[in-house]
């Protein structure tokens, strides 16, 4: 589970895509990024544009500054994270000249062919199951906000019941206040005392 949380942490939303780095993918490969890279370029026509793509410079020091964030911000309870972090900023001095490689979950899992050896295959279960729980949690997240939208209609229309409810309140105390000063006026004309 202690992996998951720490893949779950490397991936990003960019373009509208969930992607992995191809640095923190090498890392979690434990191959370095040239390795993994050349093997992608070999097998190129794997990867089309939906599955691979390189990040452009400013997409590119927006994840840098996440990755700082990250690191700075993290709890003592993400210890491993924290050192992973680390070497990632180290890692990524690397890609200097050129932004990074970013992999959708297809194109992860089309590393898994990529890649033959027994720790690619034990990552890439890992990192599908991580996929698969953050797939999970927008789902969640989704059916939350549908609940409070029919939650705040319901108030709406409570609202309006409400508001309906105070001016007939407001109607009978005028009605009550009129009547008062009907009896307590004063009255004019003959006054007859009976005795």
């Amino acid at each position: 589970m202690e992996i998951i949380k720490s893949i779950q942490s490397r991936i990003y939303e960019i373009r509208g895509e969930r992607v992995m780095l191809d640095f923190d993918l090498a890392l979690l490969y434990e191959v370095e990024t040239k390795v993994l890279n050349q093997a992608v370029k070999r097998n190129l026509q794997r990867f089309p544009d939906d599955f691979m793509f390189q990040l452009t410079p400013k997409e590119w020091e927006s994840i840098r500054s996440q990755i700082v964030t990250a690191s700075d911000g993290a709890s003592s309870s993400s210890q491993i994270v924290i050192m992973n972090r680390s070497q990632i900023v180290t890692g990524s001095q690397k890609h200097r000249g050129n932004s990074p490689y970013v992999f959708t979950e297809q194109g992860v899992a089309m590393l898994s062919g990529v890649l033959r050896s027994d720790k690619a295959i034990e990552m890439n279960i890992a990192i599908m199951r991580a996929f698969v729980d953050i797939r999970k949690i927008l789902i969640k997240q989704s059916n939350i906000n549908e609940q409070l939208a029919e939650i705040k209609e319901r108030i709406g229309e409570h609202d309006l019941q409400l508001n309906e409810l105070y001016d007939a309140m407001d109607n009978l105390l005028d009605e009550k206040i009129a009547q008062l000063k009907w009896k307590d006026r004063e009255k004019i004309g003959f006054k007859i005392d009976k005795k």
